[in-house]
């Protein structure tokens, strides 16, 4: 297959290595890599319900479900029911338990701080708008995967 534009190699290289760390993430941590983007969203974002997990991942409830109960078991996060309405329930981080996934996103800050050495402050903007631009792409993508299976 030839491919009319170079840079969709380089994408598909950068996709390639996202996973594989993640992949490599989650087998340290003992999780899911689904897990392991529900962490990184909680952390991210702050406690948030359940539902809001699952459209943010693209799952459904039951399988929300079970990356909660995943994520409990070892520690990560709880889930928290509502004060006026029990029937609301919010999952938040276990601060406690998170010393072995802050030890993995040291490990990728290190590697990450090592690029931006190479850059200028004015060509900082830049990138992040870039890779904000191919996360959105991605998730659409994936939005489009999902709503309309083969």
């Amino acid at each position: 297959m030839v491919h009319k534009h170079p840079e969709e190699d380089v994408f598909r290289e950068f996709l390639i290595a996202v996973m594989l760390h993640i992949e490599a993430i989650a087998d340290r941590l003992d999780v899911h890599h689904v897990d392991v983007a529900a962490l990184i969203l909680l952390e991210m974002r702050g406690p948030l319900p359940v539902g809001a997990i699952s459209e943010e991942l693209g799952l459904p409830s039951a399988s929300t479900t079970r990356l909660i109960d995943r994520l409990e078991k070892a520690g990560y996060a709880r889930r928290v029911r509502g004060e006026r309405d029990r029937r609301t329930v919010t999952v938040e981080l276990v601060e406690d338990g998170m010393a072995e996934y802050h030890a993995t996103r040291e490990t990728s800050e290190r590697h990450l701080e090592e690029i931006r050495a190479h850059y200028s402050p004015e060509q900082v903007p830049l990138m992040l708008g870039m890779l904000t631009r191919v996360a959105r792409a991605y998730r659409s993508a994936t939005r489009e995967l999902r709503e309309n299976p083969a």
